[in-house]
């Protein structure tokens, strides 16, 4: 196991706090990572059971060996979380909860190789998932112009889009992540570039959830949690920027105010009802205290979600 895959479970309380009250059975840990959460939850309760997921088989490997110890209660998978409804309808079970821990993991961002930051000098990859073909390289060098101008605003609302998007293609080829955050560096306003983060922050981050397509399997995912959880069962999502959280906050908005999408001269056959209850409307976010112990933790968002019984109104 990397002696460096640590992982500290990010606002484990308020993750503690919502699963709680619902006993026993099978929670899915969507994005598994080095564990964390799911140790924990397994200590919350002796009659759980934890099926956790990682498209990155590190991750996967890590998190086996630390929850052996539980491998009477514990299985994980090496799966997109998109292939959730497939695993929880294969394991037979009713699902209790699941937990999502969407992004990127610390092991990720601080193994030099893998391509994730800027902090290192790496061949351009940001793979999660290593057998893919789509690296960061093929993004950076092949995507038009206005391909990485979009994707920059979409994934990281990069408000000098534009500027970097030409930037990159007039450095072509840029091989590496240093060569790449050197092109961000020089492609946006000197102010900028004076600001305490460095400019190339959210251009890393746009291509790697281009890579990682991350956006587009979120919602196949949370739909297809909130159909399988039993009465009571609970959804928790950590994300960590605003793309990610409209997402997620819409979906699960739309699962408690139970919207109908018949059209509106006719007569409601889609049997639009709420299915889940918001246990907070408002999102969550880290303690102070936590921040200051945990500074990745600084950006989270946490929602959750409770499923009514079927019918309720």
């Amino acid at each position: 196991m990397p002696v460096d895959f640590e992982h500290a479970p990010v606002m484990l309380q308020e993750v503690l706090e919502t699963f709680e009250t619902i006993g026993g059975g099978l929670l899915v840990d969507a994005t598994v990572g080095g564990a964390g959460h799911s140790l924990a939850l397994l200590e919350q309760q002796v009659d759980r059971q934890i099926l956790g997921i990682d498209r990155d088989e590190t991750a996967v490997m890590v998190a086996r060996e630390r929850l052996e110890k539980y491998s009477n209660r514990a299985k994980v998978v090496h799966a997109t979380f998109d292939q959730i409804g497939a695993l929880v309808d294969d394991s037979q079970q009713p699902l209790a909860g699941a937990i999502f821990d969407l992004g990127v993991s610390s092991y990720q961002l601080d193994t030099a190789g893998r391509g994730f930051s800027h902090r290192f000098d790496a061949p351009l990859d940001m793979r999660m998932n290593s057998k893919q073909d789509l690296n960061a390289d093929i993004v950076v060098n092949t995507y038009e112009e206005k391909e990485l101008r979009w994707l920059l605003r979409r994934n990281a609302d990069e408000k000098h889009s534009s500027r970097i998007a030409a930037g990159i293609v007039n450095a072509r080829p840029v091989r590496t992540t240093r060569e790449l955050a050197d092109v961000v560096r020089d492609s946006v306003p000197a102010a900028v570039r004076r600001l305490g983060r460095h400019p190339a922050m959210r251009t890393f981050q746009a291509i790697r959830i281009e890579v990682n397509d991350e956006l587009s399997l979120i919602e196949p995912a949370i739909r297809s949690v909130i159909e399988r959880l039993q009465t009571g069962g609970r959804i928790a999502v950590l994300s960590y920027h605003s793309g990610e959280d409209r997402i997620v906050k819409h979906l699960l908005r739309e699962a408690a105010d139970g919207l109908c999408h018949c059209p509106s001269s006719l007569p409601c056959v889609c049997g639009a009802g709420p299915t889940v209850r918001l246990l907070k409307r408002k999102v969550r976010r880290p303690t102070e205290s936590e921040i200051a112990h945990n500074p990745r933790a600084t950006s989270a968002r946490f929602r959750s979600a409770e499923r009514l019984p079927a019918g309720e109104l």
